[in-house]
């Protein structure tokens, strides 16, 4: 992103994300901001950005925002979706973005156990490398495992998360799902015990959507 703003602009630029992203991780709601002074219009942005970008990164909108704008600290809270795909046969189409899980999984059982990751808590043992000196605590808005047929879909919303927070949990949630741990798994690992559930994979984590305080001024 920053050497195709850097190619349409002709100035160098440090962009600053809302979400910092597990990598292989997927995002159809990011949100960045940046400074430029350059003169270009801002109807050009899109198309020109996405000229310079490679196939699998887009900008879907750009926007002028006061200088006093984060895109990390403003926000209110993030969403992010993990997909798994749960029958007998895997799908060529879907390998990139959906986990398959052949064993069919109780997700009645599972969306109970999610409830108990929602509300203020401590998240230091579902978290990967957060430093010691720096709080885990987080408030989770919701948590939710839906299902459609074959399809799981595991929505998450929450203040802010951790490195590798969300694949953990998950992966404590299909372990419940599977029947190999009890519901009460997910209190024991927000009371600090090490868990030695499955870290989910990267691709079928996507981070939906940011959402901002509607005091926020963004337009042209």
């Amino acid at each position: 992103m920053e050497k195709a703003i850097a190619l349409f602009t002709g100035q160098q630029t440090r962009i600053r994300g809302a979400s910092r992203t597990d990598s292989g991780t997927h995002a159809k709601g990011q949100v960045v901001d940046f400074l430029t002074s350059t003169k270009h219009s801002l109807e050009r942005f899109v198309p020109a950005l996405n000229h310079h970008l490679p196939e699998d990164i887009n900008v879907l909108e750009a926007y002028r925002v006061d200088d006093d704008f984060n895109s990390r600290r403003c926000a209110l809270s993030r969403t992010y979706q993990y997909s798994i795909l749960n029958r007998s046969a895997p799908s060529p189409l879907r390998r990139h973005s959906h986990l398959w899980i052949r064993e069919n999984l109780d997700t009645e059982k599972m969306a109970e156990a999610a409830q108990l990751l929602v509300g203020v808590h401590d998240f230091r043992a579902l978290a990967v490398g957060h430093p010691e000196d720096r709080s885990a605590v987080r408030e989770v808005l919701r948590w939710e495992v839906n299902r459609d047929r074959e399809n799981i879909v595991i929505e998450c919303e929450a203040n802010g998360f951790m490195k590798q927070e969300i694949r953990k949990a998950n992966g404590i949630l299909t372990e419940i799902g599977r029947g190999k741990c009890p519901v009460s798994t997910v209190a024991h690992a927000l009371a600090g015990e090490v868990i030695g559930a499955q870290l989910l994979p990267a691709h079928g984590l996507c981070l939906i959507s940011v959402k901002y305080p509607s005091s926020i001024r963004i337009g042209t």
